[in-house]
């Protein structure tokens, strides 16, 4: 079996499981009561929004690891090679593919814990912050571990001329430290991205659809047939489920499918030994999260310098945004949910053309 052929398989089959699940699952989830509370953070008319499903993500879940084992056993049996194609480093490049797939499955573990307490047990909170944080830093010292043990601890470095192309982080100090330690940052940091892309109807699906395809380009640049796969089974699952979560959204993905979502995204970069690339990918996710922490901060730094004060005599600070994560920013400045769906998703298409070709011309292209 072809590369294209195993792709495709995976692509419309994830799809499809995707799309038609909702006709079962959206109304087991109404039927089990598992609304999504809507909180005051958010613009006021989100409000309407209340009693809409969430964990949806369980429709995309189901949709791409379905299409990824059905591909996999199918490519397997038609005696197809999952590794690598250009990996002359003597690692286990099958690990990457699987330990992925770990990785993302992780991180919805604990999305669907944090979902299941939140609307479930009517905890609005769900997990505590320390226990997310635990869950999804011990999900990803897993994943670091398995990269380790399988001696897959060097990445590509665009531009770089002969044997500086790779570098390798796991035999020195300081390389090991900037592996494990900048490997659960970005873990970390853009599984809660993702999360908080997930704010309006179709948003984070657009999106990641978008980035999943990237990445499925630099895979099959890459040869690397198990990550085509699976990069293929994910992008046809988010395009399914918008079916769904397209303006207005019929079901939410809830923390279960953002955080698996998150997880696949650098699961995915991190099997084409170049994580750092879905910081340029991922830029939609990068302001997302980045318009929260310059919120935070300016609001910090503001109410200590000028203590200016509200109408009850509050000492407050001042905001650089309307409201964030950013997106609510436009929808506050008058811009439509579908403007903003569409706008973020142009932005990815052309950042994803641009990572796709910094790997292509930095790396690839030298190395045939």
């Amino acid at each position: 079996m072809s590369n294209w052929l195993a792709i495709a398989i995976a692509l419309a089959l994830a799809f499809a499981i995707s799309a038609v699940s909702g006709k079962w699952i959206i109304p087991w989830l109404h039927k089990l009561k598992y609304g999504q509370t809507i909180l005051d953070i958010g613009p006021s008319w989100h409000k309407k929004k209340q009693g809409t499903p969430t964990m949806g993500g369980i429709m995309f879940i189901i949709g791409s690891l379905v299409s990824f084992v059905v591909t996999v056993v199918i490519f397997s049996l038609a005696k197809g090679e999952l590794g690598d194609g250009i990996n002359q480093y003597g690692t286990n490049s099958k690990v990457l593919v699987y330990a992925g797939v770990f990785l993302a499955l992780g991180q919805g573990v604990v999305g669907f814990a944090d979902d299941y307490i939140s609307v479930v047990k009517k905890r609005n909170e769900g997990l505590t912050p320390i226990q997310k944080t635990l869950g999804q830093v011990i999900i990803g010292f897993g994943y670091l571990l398995s990269l380790y043990l399988s001696k897959n601890t060097w990445f590509y470095l665009p531009f770089a001329s002969g044997e500086h192309m790779v570098v390798e982080l796991g035999n020195s100090i300081w390389g090991g430290l900037v592996f494990w330690l900048g490997g659960i940052f970005l873990i970390y940091g853009f599984s809660n991205a993702v999360n908080l892309t997930d704010g309006i109807d179709g948003l984070c699906g657009s999106v990641t659809t978008v980035v999943s395809v990237g990445l499925l380009v630099i895979s099959i640049l890459h040869k690397f047939a198990g990550v085509s796969i699976f990069a293929a089974a994910i992008a046809g699952a988010c395009a399914g489920y918008l079916i769904w979560n397209h303006y207005p959204a019929k079901v939410f993905m809830g923390d279960t499918g953002s955080l698996f979502l998150g997880g696949a995204v650098m699961a995915l970069a991190f099997a084409l030994h170049i994580p750092y690339i879905i910081l340029i990918m991922g830029i939609v996710y990068v302001c997302e999260t980045g318009s929260v922490m310059l919120q935070v901060s300016y609001y910090k730094l503001t109410k200590k310098i000028y203590k200016d004060k509200d109408e009850n005599g509050n000492i407050v600070g001042r905001r650089i945004f309307k409201m964030t994560p950013i997106h609510h920013h436009f929808e506050l400045s008058g811009w439509k949910e579908n403007k903003i769906v569409t706008v973020f998703s142009i932005v990815s298409v052309i950042a994803s053309a641009i990572g796709i070709a910094i790997v292509y011309f930095g790396i690839f292209s030298r190395l045939n």
